[in-house]
């Protein structure tokens, strides 16, 4: 049941919806991959222009949230990183350090848990396995198109449950 007293969650992806995550691809495409490096570089993800005028657009009609792959572990420098590029505050979801279920599972279970109580506005997300299922599951969704993709970084979301 929706909560008609709190406005509608507009929820958004981090890599490669908000962040460019390009820079730091070279740390998934060897083997083995450098999770620890691949992570730690996210603080230095320039912002994507597209991406954060939407979610800044957002903020005027709904609140927004953000769900993310990437571990807990990288929760400050994520908060830190939402601050520096003046992107509207917000919850900000992030998968257990141990979680390593692909992408698309962790996060239709947070929209689903979300959506108990709140109407979801939207979710944006570059991830195109997420955003099937999460339309396949009632959920509007906008595909962020606007990133270069990169076959390491769509293996680690779906095979490696890492990001």
């Amino acid at each position: 049941m929706a909560d008609s007293s709190g406005r509608p969650l507009a929820v958004f992806d981090l890599d490669n919806t908000l962040a460019d995550t390009g820079h730091r691809q070279r740390f998934l495409e060897r083997t083995p991959r450098d999770w620890d490096a691949f992570f730690a570089a996210a603080a230095q993800d320039p912002p994507i222009a597209e991406g954060v005028a939407l979610a800044v657009a957002s903020a005027e009609e709904c609140e927004v949230v953000y769900l993310t792959g990437r571990p807990e572990r990288c929760r400050r420098d994520t908060l830190g990183w939402l601050a520096a590029h003046g992107l509207p505050e917000g919850r900000v979801y992030m998968r257990r350090n141990d979680d390593r279920r692909p992408a698309r599972r962790t996060k239709l279970e947070i929209l689903r848990r979300l959506a108990r109580t709140r109407e979801v506005s939207v979710l944006v997300d570059d991830d195109e396995l997420v955003c099937d299922d999460a339309e396949r599951a009632g959920f509007t969704v906008v595909r962020a198109r606007w990133a270069a993709g990169s076959e390491a970084l769509r293996t680690a979301q779906e095979r490696e449950g890492r990001t």
